[in-house]
């Protein structure tokens, strides 16, 4: 403490000598300090009214600096609005123009449009709000596109379902114009071709044909005017759009399985036929229309879009719908009765292969089809022949054909190939040998004919080809349905002897016209005869056994009539003696074979060759007929239930056999040598003579030996006589 009170007094000891040191300077400063101070106050005066007055004059200065400062801040803001006003416009004008092409319904462009902003505007101006709602809005306005668009194209497929079978239909016009002016070029280039050979016989021919052609040529030149295009009729643009819509957003195969998948449905629709489409030719002609429409609207998608369908997908669809066509036509035309049906049907798939083979569809198996249709089209056909030939026959009067004049027997000749020197020799008026049905049935058959070559054109066959299926068909026409028609008529009730043998004459004159059908088909068909393929047409065979069954028809009747004469036979078997005189039955039953033959004898024969057939007609019906008369008194003496036969009745049967043998004797039909047609009876006179002279052992003497007198008589059937 004392050192520290020492070191105390030591520092206040140098503190004072400082002052003491110091003072008179401090002193002299106070002093100089207050001669400042006037000056001060005085400068204080001086710097207070400068103050005053320069801040009087600054407050102006002031008051524009601060203006100045205010304009630079706003225009700083201003170049920077412009800036990101500049940034932002684009994104702007952009979204402005994507509203308004989804309001054209430009969806394609917006898609594009959206891009751009996606890409290239909104990532600029990322930080402000409406982009951010910008970029909300674009997914909602993709799906509102593909609705959109996924709407439209449901539009255009209900569009060109109903718009098929006018496509189609236009698109098969446009296919029979272009193969009927093919056609016509065709034929005048022919005619061109062979002008300098035989330019002077075919002079008349080219120039109608020129015409012809030039017509054609003007028809197309019309209807190039009028036909429409699958563009014309359906708006395509739909497809187009959603297609690239769909590919833009990625989704481009999702529209393809759609697409095909909507149009495959649309295809079996479209291949289901009606139920009644068989009755009327519009229910066919509707049917392919429809499914040329649907396969030309594929065929125009195929080409126009890159990947949408593809050949094998279009290769595919037509097969299945191909498959299901030939099982829809065969179902149907099996239900046409009516051949002038089936022949447009035939006509109406022609012009459908047609079209379809122009767009690149294989068509083959539909030709193949209708071969098959061929066949049921001549079944049709011979139907209507067959009822066409049923009313010629009935409508017949089975008398020959009377000619007053030439042209009367013109007009015959015209119809029918009939040539016969001797007739031509005779003077008017005369009949023809043939009745009336002759030439309508030659007639019918060539009408036959040129209905089955109706359906073999444009069928691609070659003219052997035809020339074959015409004389089938034509075979087939003369076996089967003619022969049909005339075993029929043979065998109806009201068919006399005489009208038996007129249509005998008639299946002659028919058989003989056969080789000039045979020509007829040759002309039409350009083939010769002479070529081997060439069928030959069996009409000889056909007519002949109609012959032999109207033959065998006469013989039947024959016995038939002398069957109901013999029924109403009345013998008394127990009479005592004879009447003196035949049966009335036998009288009646011998003047009726007798006008009958005498009928066949005095029939018109204009030649050998029908005097020939009458004559043998007649003569193996008159042996029949006495075979048959002997046969039926032989079992009327023979029969079971007659018990008792008196020598009376012997003689009464003797003297109704004596009148047969008369009968025969009186040569009924001429042309018999010596006593053949008696030989009939001999049985029965070697019969009834052993009972009449009761030469018994004669005829057990000459027993077996080839000179007995009674070599035809039966043991058997003398002791069944005997008996009774």
């Amino acid at each position: 403490m004392e050192k520290l009170d020492a070191c105390i007094r030591n520092h206040d000891r140098e503190i004072e000598k400082m002052c003491n040191f110091h003072h008179q300077g401090f002193v002299d400063a106070i002093t100089e300090l207050l001669k400042v101070r006037a000056d001060a106050e005085k400068l204080k005066v001086q710097v207070t009214d400068t103050n005053r007055r320069l801040q009087d004059a600054g407050k102006e200065v002031i008051a524009q600096t601060e203006e100045i400062i205010r304009c630079r801040v706003q225009q700083r803001n201003i170049t920077t609005v412009v800036e990101k006003l500049q940034l932002c416009l684009p994104v702007l004008e952009m979204y402005s123009k994507l509203k308004e092409q989804m309001s054209v319904k430009r969806y394609y462009s917006a898609l594009k449009t959206m891009e751009q902003l996606e890409n290239l505007y909104l990532p600029r101006v990322s930080q402000y709000r409406f982009c951010q709602i910008m970029m909300e809005n674009l997914p909602k306005l993709r799906e509102e596109i593909k609705e959109i668009s996924m709407s439209d194209l449901k539009d255009f497929l209900e569009s060109i379902r109903k718009h098929s079978d006018r496509i189609g239909e236009t698109a098969m016009k446009q296919a029979q114009q272009q193969k009927t002016f093919s056609t016509a070029l065709q034929k005048q280039n022919n005619i061109n071709y062979g002008r300098n050979m035989h330019l002077g016989r075919n002079r008349i021919l080219e120039s109608k044909n020129e015409i012809t052609l030039k017509r054609t040529f003007e028809d197309e030149d019309e209807h190039d005017e009028e036909v429409l295009t699958a563009q014309d009729l359906v708006d395509f643009s739909p497809v187009y759009r959603c297609l690239h819509i769909y590919s833009v957003l990625g989704d481009g195969e999702i529209f393809e399985n759609y697409y095909r998948k909507q149009r495959r449905k649309q295809a079996r629709l479209v291949l289901q036929p009606q139920s009644s489409m068989h009755e009327t030719v519009e229910g066919y002609r509707r049917y392919f229309s429809q499914i040329v429409g649907f396969f030309v609207v594929e065929d125009h998608i195929l080409h126009v879009t890159q990947g949408l369908v593809t050949r094998t997908y279009t290769d595919e669809l037509w097969n299945m719908a191909l498959s299901k066509i030939i099982a829809v036509l065969r179902t149907h035309s099996s239900y046409c009765s009516d051949p002038d049906l089936v022949l447009e049907l035939k006509n109406l798939i022609v012009v459908f292969a047609d079209t379809l083979q122009g767009y690149g569809f294989p068509v083959n198996r539909l030709f193949d089809l209708l071969f098959e249709i061929r066949d049921q089209y001549n079944e049709t056909l011979l139907k209507k022949w067959s009822g066409l030939f049923r009313d010629i026959f009935e409508a017949d009067n089975y008398s020959p054909i009377p000619v007053a004049n030439e042209e009367e027997y013109r007009i015959v000749i015209s119809k029918f190939p009939f040539q016969d020197p001797e007739l031509d020799k005779q003077s008017f008026p005369k009949k023809l040998p043939m009745s009336q049905s002759v030439p309508q049935i030659y007639m019918q058959v060539k009408e036959f004919i040129y209905a089955s070559l109706k359906f073999s054109e444009s069928l691609h066959r070659s003219s052997t080809e035809i020339d074959d299926m015409l004389r089938k068909s034509t075979n087939l026409l003369l076996t089967r349905t003619l022969s049909s028609c005339l075993q029929n008529l043979i065998k109806k009730p009201h068919i006399g002897l005489t009208e038996l043998v007129q249509i005998i004459i008639n299946t002659t004159h028919l058989e003989q016209a056969c080789k000039y059908l045979e020509d007829f088909i040759s002309n039409i068909t350009n083939i010769s005869q002479l070529t081997v393929h060439t069928a030959r047409l069996y009409g000889l065979s056909t007519f002949k056994d109609a012959r032999h069954a109207a033959e065998g028809e006469i013989y039947t009747k024959l016995n038939q009539k002398i069957d109901e004469f013999i029924q109403i036979a009345d013998y008394d078997w127990t009479m005592s003696e004879s009447d003196g005189r035949a049966s009335g039955y036998l009288m009646d039953l011998i003047n009726f074979l007798r006008s009958t033959f005498q009928v066949f004898t005095h029939l018109p024969h204009n030649n050998n060759d029908h005097a020939a057939m009458s004559g043998k007609v007649a003569q193996t019906a008159c042996m029949s007929a006495c075979q048959h008369l002997s046969m039926s008194l032989m079992q009327m003496l023979l029969d079971s239930e007659l018990k008792q036969i008196s020598m009376g009745a012997i003689q009464q049967f003797n003297l109704d056999v004596i009148q047969c043998e008369l009968f025969a004797s009186s040569e009924p039909v001429p042309g018999f040598q010596g006593d053949t047609l008696q030989l009939a009876f001999i049985d029965l006179r070697q019969l009834l003579d052993l009972f009449m002279v009761w030469d018994w052992s004669t005829y057990l003497a000459d027993y077996g030996q080839a000179t007995s007198k009674y070599l035809r008589v039966n043991p058997s059937t003398a002791l069944t006589l005997l008996e009774k």
